[in-house]
């Protein structure tokens, strides 16, 4: 199975949204089927088959996550970064100012959503591959 330091490592390729659907294809290779994500920290879970699960360290000091979550700033910023407008940590802190607390990639469905600090899907993107 795939360990957190080669995920790391290719993840060190993402210098902003626009990188991210060539890393998702990466890790897909490597046989992750999902992963999920903390805003807080960065603190991510990754998803093998068979029930396999690795989780990697926080990345950052903690954010606070705002208690209520504002959907079209955050797509917005969303957008932005996509663009290649912002890099990793800065999407996380527009991610903490607009309430979403984490996200969850699915590799079978190609999609990543969004959730609020209630637990409530705030967006579901399809991810190009």
């Amino acid at each position: 199975m795939f360990t957190v330091a080669e995920i790391e490592q290719a993840h060190q390729q993402v210098k902003s949204g626009a990188d991210f659907p060539a890393y998702i294809q990466e890790i897909k290779q490597m046989g992750v089927v999902a992963f999920e994500t903390w805003v807080s920290d960065s603190h991510t879970t990754y998803y093998g088959k068979d029930v396999f699960q690795t989780a990697s360290a926080p990345q950052y000091e903690k954010l606070f996550i705002a208690g209520d979550s504002d959907r079209s700033k955050f797509y917005s910023y969303l957008k932005a970064h996509q663009k290649g407008e912002t890099d990793y940590y800065t999407f996380c802190t527009h991610c903490a100012e607009t309430g979403i607390e984490k996200w969850i990639v699915c590799l079978y469905q190609m999609t990543c959503t969004y959730y609020d600090r209630s637990g409530t899907a705030v967006l579901v993107e399809q991810i190009p591959e």
